[in-house]
């Protein structure tokens, strides 16, 4: 089988339109539009371990990331009403975009062939991608770890984290 389509930095991010937890439309055109940079991240299912941990951290570094000019959109096959649901739950900030179908994971290159277990199998790719407001993408990332993402991007995009490390030292969020 041959593999996903890849972004590369400089590409142009394919455009969207998704229902989010809310029931609203949100487009990344209207993202960008209010000239910011969008941080877009695919996760394989709302309300599981490794997904959580990566939406909560997402979630506790999101004043910091709207701070250095960045919204943060997070989009799984889920639909809106279990998005909501993980929101509520697990009190996100972040906005949780529903794709049924697929259509934008594959257009990102987010769904396809990956090892689980040590079998291929179809499935959703864990993946990060830095929108620019220009539209083009800046920074492309596939197969990312749930743990220590957010982190690690917060180093890539050269933003600084004291709030993220004190907030580890004073016994933040459980895990």
């Amino acid at each position: 089988m041959p593999d996903p389509i890849r972004l590369s930095v400089g590409d142009v991010a394919p455009d969207f339109t998704l229902p989010s937890d809310t029931g609203e439309e949100v487009s990344l055109a209207g993202l960008l539009g209010e000239g910011r940079k969008v941080i877009v991240y695919f996760y394989p299912a709302a309300m599981t371990p490794g997904c959580t941990k990566q939406a909560c951290d997402f979630s506790d570094s999101l004043d910091s990331l709207q701070t250095a000019g960045y919204t943060v959109v997070g989009i799984s096959k889920d639909t809106p009403a279990k998005l909501a649901k993980f929101r509520e739950r697990d009190g996100l900030g972040i906005t949780l975009l529903s794709d049924p179908d697929l259509a934008v994971h594959e257009a990102y290159g987010a769904y396809g062939e990956k090892k689980l277990y040590g079998k291929l199998v179809q499935g959703v790719i864990r993946s990060t991608f830095v929108v620019g407001t220009d539209g083009r993408v800046e920074l492309a990332q596939y197969n990312v770890k749930a743990t220590g993402h957010v982190s690690k991007l917060h180093r890539d995009l050269g933003l600084d984290v004291p709030a993220l490390r004190s907030a580890a030292g004073a016994g933040g969020k459980d895990a």
